[in-house]
């Protein structure tokens, strides 16, 4: 789940602000940070949400894949072909949608 924090720092990097209880009409806002409007915190925060869950295959793909020590052991032992193959069934697994 996108936060309320998140949008607000995806706005503005540098941010000062307290959220209380990921709540949109309960921010305050520290040492001068502008202030942001609560639909453009909104807007953000869906837009994040929206490519969060764009992305459900690539945190999927992350959790099946290899470590880097047992991928070269692959290449070392199967060759480029052979990791390949290993990587690629795990892509069909979850392919892009």
């Amino acid at each position: 789940m996108t936060t309320v924090l998140d949008a607000i720092l995806k706005i503005n990097p540098s941010a000062e602000v307290t959220v209380n209880g990921n709540d949109v009409n309960n921010i305050t806002w520290h040492n001068g940070t502008a202030v942001i409007s609560k639909s453009d915190i909104e807007a953000k925060q869906a837009e994040l949400q929206t490519e969060y869950n764009n992305n459900k295959y690539q945190r999927d793909r992350a959790k099946e894949y290899p470590t880097i020590v047992d991928q070269l052991d692959d290449i070392y032992h199967n060759g480029i072909d052979g990791w390949k193959a290993t990587i690629k069934a795990t892509k069909d697994k979850y392919p892009k949608e």
